[in-house]
């Protein structure tokens, strides 16, 4: 079922990347878990390519709200040993540049969304250093430039590895690609960030009125997190990614 390998955390949560399953069954996620005190979400397969599921001890965490794109997986909830809100974002990386910094984008907004502490975690497919995290490469590519600098961005910690060097391999080839990036505490939540260029474009008003309309009758700052994800969809769909364009 599973082609990659796994790794669990010391809070008994599992991610799990290029599943290939269109649909999971509870049989089949007690059977990986190992007992049946655990919950899950999971972003489905499409044909016989990609695929995610998250799995974590439903006695240590629970989840409050679940997001989903194409290559990543987000709870937020409380650990409830000590009340601890935060989130955990499983991520898939992209291959291609372009895609790399779409994936990056959308998480930015999920960590607007969110509003908690997240902690990104799995096969971001690039690395931040040449010799340490990459075999016999020379320098480091433009993605892995942006990647580095969208960690800093953020204001996230790498957490290091000890078990190991690299994470992937195929022949000689051989590249750190899989990570657990941590939101730095004490800077409280993360602002919300909105572009001018929104207000001057014809059909923001518009769009932001009928998702307004579309969120229901529920709390007012419930719908200003609401809103923040068609509000990314939006801003991809007329504007790409800025960064890259303005470069």
């Amino acid at each position: 079922m599973v082609k990659n390998y796994r790794r669990k955390f010391n809070l008994n949560m599992l991610g799990l990347i290029e599943t290939k399953k269109a649909v999971l069954t509870k049989f089949e996620v007690v059977q990986l878990w190992g007992n049946d005190a655990v919950r899950w979400e999971f972003v489905g397969a499409e044909s016989a390519s990609g695929g995610l599921l998250l799995m974590w001890d439903e006695t240590v965490f629970k989840m409050n709200n679940c997001y989903k794109g194409d290559r990543w997986l987000c709870v937020d909830g409380v650990l409830l040993k000590n009340n601890f809100l935060c989130a955990f974002c499983l991520v898939y990386g992209a291959h291609a540049r372009e895609e790399k910094l779409v994936v990056w984008e959308e998480l930015s907004f999920l960590s607007g969304l969110c509003q908690v502490p997240v902690c990104y975690l799995r096969d971001f497919n690039e690395v931040t250093q040449v010799v340490e995290e990459r075999k016999g490469a020379g320098s480091l590519t433009v993605s892995a430039v942006e990647f580095k600098s969208w960690i800093q961005d953020m204001e996230l910690v790498d957490l290091p590895l000890t078990d190991r060097t690299f994470t992937w391999f195929r022949g000689q080839s051989c590249s750190r690609i899989d990570r657990v990036l941590v939101t730095r505490m004490g800077g409280g939540p993360r602002p919300f960030r909105s572009l001018d260029s929104w207000f001057s474009h014809e059909g923001f008003l518009r769009m932001v009125k009928e998702e307004w309309r579309n969120l229901g009758d529920i709390q007012f700052m419930d719908k200003l997190k609401g809103l923040t994800i068609p509000l990314g969809k939006w801003h991809k769909q007329n504007f790409g990614n800025m960064d890259m364009r303005i470069k």
